[in-house]
């Protein structure tokens, strides 16, 4: 048990809050991993309890298998009610699940957080994580500055949690600047007045200074300190404001689970005529408390590329931009708040019916963690999708807010939104000249959308296509929107309209999106309980009004609208009639035409070459860490291994000998002694005798001056005997040593560097400095030795 630490009060504050400040600085970068501050509870409380543990360990002396006992103890005993109250009896009472999720968490928590989309939910056992930390970190941290003078050791543990906190945080830094120059001031400022407060500094010769002067004297020294602290922030402020990063950083998130592309998944409108065709008589889902005149939404799609369209492939703020569940989705949404009820039935696929502005969405049933786990919400389109697949069975919740409806008079003076979409691209030639046409009599915006609308609309004619039904082909494709628009009569269903708007919109600057979902008809509309088929399958128009947000349009004819012979499309210049060809063949209506997929299906997606190379790179990683950290030990101790050697394969007898006290001089050095250069081997024997409690090593050097000078040489045995005490003497010095005492001492280099240039003006510096602190240090050391020869082995050589 070491002895207990005695710090006048000024110590125990300043050691114990600078790790308490380190220590939140650095958890602060996980703000954005849990979109908030909703662990604050579990990482404060992890400093507060470390910081505790630390001083107790500390006042009471315990050694360091002591304090990683009470340290495990109260992370067992405490971690329930901070980390996983959830688990936990009245929030506070560890169970026995509590303590089985503490356990395992210590090894697997690492691992769920960084397979988790973030932001990650507190909820999922998250919290450990942050506790882990906070505990483990602020331990190490307090406890190696209250039992080390040299307080630069406590600041790699506060190092190391603030490069974790980065690793295990997104590519999105919380508070960069702050969170480094904050940590960075706190440093040096910790640093410094350590260094002030040591007795070796603060202590000031009498017949040098008057304690006047001493005390004017630091207190330059600390305005000084504070002045290039400052300095140093201002630096760092003003580069920071010019100097923006050219790249995000990369954090291990990125490289054990890519981010969620909701373009891996086809675009729902794709499968609009299939849903018409194989699923008009199944209940898809059930929903209740949809207000009447409101609509389920499925997809939400904005980008077309002349084939198909899809969400665009943007930024934060676009219609693939999905993040992970969590409550309060659309703090900024108006109007009626209702709650949805699903329950899925022959639906099934990655796009979650919902409505609404959603705030909130609660998955119950069997699957319900596996669920949640895999959705994803888009607030720009509100739109939700669970990679898992939803089933028949699942069932779910949707708190959500519904807008007030807005009528045309209201949006008289209303302009469009400027809101930002993706750029259209093979879009039919014919559709620019016939946009603006259209729209050419509106004076208002609105006017403009309902002209638009109403041309589709009230000039077509609806069939899906199927048997018994005029020719319809499917898909969306540029050729289908150039046909449907371009024919004598234009024939399609929601899907070809509301693309063909959407198309036409987009030509005349009005910033419009195709929306697919289901809708009861007027008969069912308002009715508690809407039993979703595939009969009730639409796509509809959605256009942004500045104030107002996004409103709905349908341009698809009326279902009891279908073509026939004298029914022809209206043109302000109509063609002459002439004889037409007979219509080809119908074209099978089975699937609509896609984009080319090069992406594989889903249980084709596991790449094993790809996951042995994370794992691969991920051990390189910290392969590489360790041999950095072990690198000064590799390369000090196979120096001191190899002078080792040479001297104990000497060529002479006598010279391994020699070496031999050498060996036990050097590491006597090592460990503090200071040896005078020139000094004989009885000298330097009968010193280390004393300094270091020796008295084999008083012997010894009798003996090796008995060997070496005597009439023979020194025979093999003599030779093994006297190293098998060289290696009791040197293993002797570590004994009563402490574990940072004898680490300092494998890699110190004041016995490597004895006797040469740097070693001697490194002892000078040493020597000036205890000659103007006016005292000598207890422990004689040694700065250069020259091999220690007496004045009769000089004269035999």
């Amino acid at each position: 048990m070491s002895a207990a630490v005695t710090l006048p009060l000024r110590r125990w504050i300043l050691d114990l809050g600078a790790a308490a400040v380190l220590g939140g600085v650095a958890l602060a970068g996980m703000w954005p991993t849990f979109a908030g501050g909703s662990y604050l509870p579990a990482a404060v409380g992890g400093i507060l309890l470390g910081l505790a543990i630390a001083a107790v360990c500390a006042w009471r002396g315990w050694g360091m298998l002591l304090t990683a006992g009470v340290t495990i103890a109260a992370y067992f005993l405490l971690g329930g009610a901070l980390a996983l109250p959830h688990t936990a009896l009245f929030g506070v009472i560890p169970t026995l699940d509590t303590w089985q999720r503490l356990a395992l968490g210590t090894v697997t928590s690492w691992k769920q957080m960084l397979t988790t989309v973030a932001p990650v939910a507190a909820s999922d056992g998250h919290l450990l994580v942050p506790f882990l930390l906070g505990l483990f970190g602020t331990v190490l941290t307090a406890s190696l500055a209250l039992r080390l003078r040299n307080v630069a050791w406590a600041l790699l543990p506060a190092g190391a949690m603030l490069m974790l906190v980065i690793l295990l945080g997104t590519p999105e830094p919380a508070f960069p600047l702050a969170q480094g120059l904050v940590f960075a001031v706190i440093a040096i400022a910790w640093l410094a007045l350590r260094q002030l407060w040591d007795p070796h500094n603060a202590a000031v010769s009498v017949s040098e200074i008057n304690p006047a002067r001493a005390a004017r004297m630091r207190m330059r020294r600390l305005l000084a300190g504070a002045a290039v602290l400052a300095i140093a922030a201002g630096a760092g402020v003003a580069t920071s404001a010019v100097a923006q990063p050219v790249q995000p950083r990369h954090v291990f998130r990125d490289v054990v689970i890519p981010p969620f592309d909701v373009r891996d998944y086809p675009s729902p409108l794709q499968s609009f005529r299939k849903n018409v065709r194989d699923q008009s008589a199944e209940t898809l889902f059930t929903v209740q408390g949809l207000p009447k005149g409101a609509r389920i939404r499925i997809g939400v799609m904005d980008q077309f590329d002349g084939m198909v369209y899809n969400v665009t492939d943007g930024g934060p703020d676009s219609s693939s931009a999905f993040t992970p569940l969590r409550s309060n989705m659309s703090p900024d949404a108006k109007g009626l708040p209702v709650t949805l009820k699903f329950d899925i039935g022959e639906y099934s696929g990655v796009w979650l019916p919902d409505a609404g502005a959603v705030s909130d969405i609660e998955f119950t049933g069997a699957r319900a963690d596996e669920l949640r786990r895999s959705a994803f919400y888009n607030p720009a389109t509100g739109t939700a999708v669970v990679t898992s697949k939803l089933a028949s069975g699942d069932t779910y919740t949707v708190d959500t807010i519904m807008p007030a409806s807005v009528e045309d008079r209201q949006l008289a003076d209303v302009d469009f939104g400027k809101v930002p979409l993706p750029t259209q691209s093979n879009v039919p030639e014919e559709l620019t000249s016939l946009a603006a046409e259209t729209v050419s009599g509106a004076e208002t915006p609105i006017e403009q959308v309902r002209a638009l609308e109403t041309f589709l609309a009230e000039g077509g004619f609806f069939s899906h296509g199927l048997e018994g039904e005029v020719l319809s082909r499917a898909g969306h494709t540029a050729e289908r929107i150039s046909t449907l628009v371009g024919g004598d009569q234009m024939i399609g269903d929601d899907e070809q309209y509301a693309v063909a708007m959407a198309l036409l919109a987009r030509e005349v600057d009005i910033p419009a999106r195709v929306v697919m979902g289901y809708y009861p008809d007027e008969e069912r509309a308002g009715d508690a309980t809407f039993d979703a088929t595939g009969d009730d399958v639409h796509a509809w128009v959605e256009v942004n009004f500045a104030g107002i947000g996004w409103m709905s349009f349908d341009p698809t004819p009326p279902e009891d609208k279908v073509p026939n012979d004298q029914n022809t499309k209206p043109r302000a210049d109509p063609k002459p009639q002439v004889l037409q060809p007979p219509p080809p063949p119908q074209e099978p209506v089975d699937l609509p035409p896609t984009l080319p997929d090069d992406r594989k299906g889903e249980e084709e997606t596991f790449d094993v070459l790809g996951l042995i190379g994370v794992i691969l790179a991920v051990g390189g990683i910290v392969l590489g860490i360790l041999l950095l950290v072990a690198a000064p030990f590799i390369v000090v101790g196979a120096w001191k291994a190899a002078t080792r050697r040479a001297r104990r394969n000497a060529a002479e007898p006598t010279d391994r000998i020699s070496g031999g006290w050498d060996e036990v001089t050097d590491r006597a050095v090592d460990y503090g002694a200071r040896l005078d250069t020139g000094g004989t081997r009885i000298e330097e024997g009968a010193t280390l005798a004393a300094t270091l409690e020796l008295p084999r090593a008083a012997r010894l050097a009798e003996r090796a001056d008995a060997v070496i000078f005597g009439p023979d040489d020194p025979t093999p045995e003599d030779v093994e005997a006297f190293w098998a005490e060289v290696d009791v003497i040197v293993g002797g010095l570590g004994a009563d040593a402490g574990f940072f005492r004898r680490l300092r001492a494998r890699l110190s280099l004041r016995s490597l560097l004895g006797g040469t240039a740097v070693g001697a003006r490194l002892a000078e510096w040493r020597d000036a400095a205890i000659a103007r602190r006016g005292n000598r240090p207890e422990t004689i050391g040694r700065s250069t030795r020259q091999s220690s020869t007496s004045p009769l082995e000089s004269e035999r050589s």
